[in-house]
């Protein structure tokens, strides 16, 4: 190219930049005039974003879900939710001539006959099982760490709830191939449905379109699949975040970081840069995974035949613990008033997820009540220093895993060629002991790092440098605590327990007393200076001014 065309080409360049510049200039000015654009960018761009890897876990299951609505929008063009019947003439050898339903016919032609359509259908399976892992894990997260607390009760209730629309949306996207292990879920599905008294048959006849396995079902499924419950999701995570973003992050305790400040990197660019990396990091992990690791095969399940159910068949380990209820809770029915009430299924699938949830939605108020507080917490407890939460949290997850292995029991009986009857009633015994262990465990575990920690901050940390004195004794050298740390193990936030209201208080009082005592009653206490306690009562204080709050250590 000769110079001359260089310099033309540069100022062409030029004058293109120059009117891209100018155009969205007017265009920034004419948005700012009927509308707070400049306001809310700069609020938005000044925001602090934490800096602790578990504060991801959010965003994971955020870049997740972005992976399952792109991989889903490709999988509904050639998806056909229909249950009527065709002979298949794919391109699958195995299959062919074999009646089968539209809906099994269009997931194997995704899977075979459509260009990346195998890659789009094990990214998607992939990411949602991905994505209700990481609400979970967030969940936890938060609960551990007290972000639940004031002002984030609603934000908790919006995640709870996004948890049981991710496991809904699960369940009706497993159930669409109609291949032989969906169908059997759905079978379970009808009869959990049955369960309910009186007007259970009612709703499984209106749900299926008849008597099982219907003819509507899985078109229903669709609709709820890729309409109402995505919808619900965008919207309920838009809510979150703008709860956030108003609310801001909660933060752990070091030094500069107290209960009346927000200290983070700022939006732009550093959070911008870092979020960036990890949505690359979530799209290509699901890809790999989507392109390797086998998920769903169909086509060695078969289509669904409703007089058949193959060995083995297990669900997405989100419902699993469904699963492993109805393994372990006893036949048992009654017949009420020509009511046949079917307790086997309607306690493990109906009862049990219905009390899990209302416990999740009520514990941040109930956990208000027993300490009276009505303070503003933006700084994260440390799991070990709330020993009655922390293993409340802990039994529970050991509950579930207990529930997950018990819907298993037949492959693990086969596996390990034990009884599977004596698997049942050693899941049986774990489902009410292990729970109850893990509890106890854990709050000692708690309350021996508590003493541990006191220790150190009396006599400092071990320098690993052994001495031997003059008459033959041996003594180890400390040194004390740098400042970070001793800080750390100092601002935590532990309330004094109710005192008791007396004999003759009413039974609310006495309870709320008692349980005060329960949660708060057994604790540590660390070695503080008139001066450090003050420093604590000042980082800790409540933000909101004229704020009450119970009384901290």
């Amino acid at each position: 190219m000769k110079e001359g065309d260089a310099g033309v080409l540069r100022r062409r360049g030029a004058r293109v930049e120059a009117r891209a510049r100018q155009t969205a200039f007017r265009t920034y000015v004419a948005a700012d005039r009927r509308a707070p654009v400049s306001e809310l960018a700069g609020q938005v761009l000044r925001k602090a974003f934490p800096d602790h890897w578990s504060f991801l876990l959010g965003e994971i299951a955020l870049y997740s879900f972005a992976v399952l609505v792109l991989t889903g929008s490709f999988l509904t063009l050639f998806f056909d939710p229909s249950m009527a019947e065709v002979p298949y003439r794919g391109s699958y050898g195995p299959l062919r001539g074999l009646l089968v339903s539209k809906a099994y016919e269009s997931t194997l032609d995704l899977s075979f006959g459509v260009r990346g359509g195998l890659l789009m259908r094990q990214m998607h399976h992939w990411a949602a099982l991905v994505f209700v892992a990481a609400v979970g894990v967030h969940l936890l997260r938060i609960f551990f760490t007290g972000a639940f607390r004031r002002p984030r009760e609603i934000n908790w209730c919006v995640g709870v709830t996004l948890f049981l629309l991710a496991l809904l949306e699960g369940f009706c996207g497993y159930s669409l191939p109609d291949d032989l292990l969906s169908g059997t879920g759905l079978r379970t599905a009808n009869s959990i449905v049955q369960s309910v008294p009186v007007v259970g048959t009612y709703l499984a006849y209106f749900a299926w379109g008849g008597p099982f396995p219907g003819t509507a079902i899985v078109r229903r499924l669709y609709i709820v699949h890729v309409l109402f419950v995505p919808g619900l999701l965008i919207a309920l995570i838009a809510l979150h975040l703008i709860l956030v973003v108003y609310l801001k992050h909660t933060q752990w305790s070091v030094p500069g970081r107290t209960n009346r400040n927000v200290v983070g990197q700022p939006m732009f660019p550093a959070f911008v840069g870092k979020s960036a990396g990890l949505s690359l990091v979530v799209f290509g992990v699901l890809a790999v995974l989507g392109g390797l690791a086998q998920i769903n095969p169909i086509w060695a399940f078969g289509p669904y035949v409703p007089d058949q159910v193959s060995t083995d068949a297990q669900p997405d380990w989100y419902v699993g613990f469904l699963e492993g209820a109805l393994r372990l809770m006893p036949g048992v029915e009654w017949n009420v008033a020509g009511h046949t009430v079917m307790w086997n299924v309607l306690l493990p699938a109906v009862v049990l997820p219905g009390l899990l949830f209302l416990v999740l939605y009520g514990y941040p108020f109930f956990e208000r009540w027993i300490t009276g507080d009505l303070v503003e917490h933006h700084l994260c407890d440390r799991p070990r220093d709330r020993p009655v939460r922390t293993g409340l949290g802990v039994g529970a997850v050991v509950w579930y895993a207990v529930l997950l292995l018990a819907g298993g029991n037949d492959v693990i009986a086969t596996t390990f060629q034990v009884s599977v009857n004596g698997l049942t009633w050693i899941f049986r015994a774990a489902f009410f002991l292990a729970p109850v262990l893990a509890f106890l465990l854990t709050r000692r575990v708690c309350l021996a790092l508590q003493r541990h920690e006191r220790e150190l901050l009396e006599e400092g940390e071990e320098t690993g440098e052994v001495f031997q004195a003059l008459p033959g004794g041996m003594s180890e050298t400390r040194r004390g605590l740098d400042a970070r740390l001793r800080h750390r193990l100092l601002v935590r936030e532990i309330p004094l327990p109710l005192e008791h209201p007396g004999p003759g208080a009413p039974l609310r009082q006495r309870l709320r007393a008692g349980l005060s005592v329960w949660y708060y009653g057994e604790r540590v206490e660390v070695p503080a200076t008139a001066e450090e306690r003050l420093q604590i009562t000042g980082r800790t204080a409540d933000p909101v001014a004229g704020g009450t709050g119970p009384a901290q250590e």
